[in-house]
C-alpha cells in the first residue's frame, strides 16, 4: 500500500512538472525549444498545442536531461551564440596576463594587448585605435587600489560602448 502511495506520488511530482515547465513556456508556434523531443516532432503540424508541447518535453527530459545536453553541446536543433564562452575567456586571459595587460595598456601597444583585443571581438584593422584608447583611459581603465583583472575587463567594455568608433561597429 505504501509502495504503491510513493508510485503515484512520484508520478504526480513528475507530470505537474511537466505540466508546470508546459505552462511556463507558453505556446509556441513551433513547440517548446530545441531538443530530442523537438527533433523527433519537427515535421508534426499540430507542435503548438499544449498536449504536444508536453510530449516533447517530457522527451527532452525523461531521466537524462537532454535538452540541457543539446544546449550545451549545440546538438538536436540547438543554438547559443557562445557569448558567456568568449566573456569567460576574456576574463581567464586577463586573470593570467593582467600585469603583463596594465604595462601593455599604458604603452599603448603590446602582444599581450593584441591578443585581449582580439579575444573582445575587435577586428585587426580597429587594433591600433583599441592600443590608443586604452592608453589614453589607461588611468580610468587601471583604478588603483581596484585594480582586478575583472574590473579591468568591465572597464574596457563600457570604454567600447561608448568609443566613437567601436560603438559604430558594434552597431552594425
Amino acid at each position: 500500500m505504501r509502495k504503491g502511495l510513493i508510485i503515484a506520488l512520484a508520478v504526480m511530482a513528475f507530470v505537474g512538472t511537466q505540466v508546470g515547465i508546459g505552462f511556463a513556456m507558453g505556446i509556441a508556434d513551433t513547440g517548446p525549444g530545441c531538443g530530442l523531443g523537438k527533433e523527433v516532432w519537427k515535421n508534426d503540424p499540430h507542435t503548438d498545442n499544449i498536449g504536444k508541447q508536453m510530449l516533447i518535453s517530457t522527451t527532452n527530459n525523461p531521466i537524462i536531461p537532454l535538452q540541457a545536453f543539446a544546449i550545451t553541446t549545440g546538438t538536436l536543433g540547438c543554438k547559443n551564440s557562445g557569448k558567456v564562452w568568449v566573456e569567460e575567456r576574456v576574463n581567464m586571459f586577463a586573470f593570467a596576463n593582467f600585469e603583463s595587460l596594465s604595462q601593455e595598456m599604458a604603452q599603448g601597444q603590446g602582444e599581450h594587448l593584441a591578443s585581449l583585443a582580439t579575444l573582445m571581438g575587435v577586428l585587426p584593422e580597429q587594433h591600433a585605435a583599441f592600443f590608443a584608447m586604452t592608453q589614453e583611459r589607461y588611468s580610468s581603465l587601471i583604478k588603483t587600489g581596484e585594480a582586478s583583472p575583472i574590473a579591468m575587463v568591465k572597464a574596457i567594455n563600457d570604454a567600447i560602448a561608448t568609443h566613437p568608433v567601436f560603438a559604430q561597429a558594434s552597431a552594425r
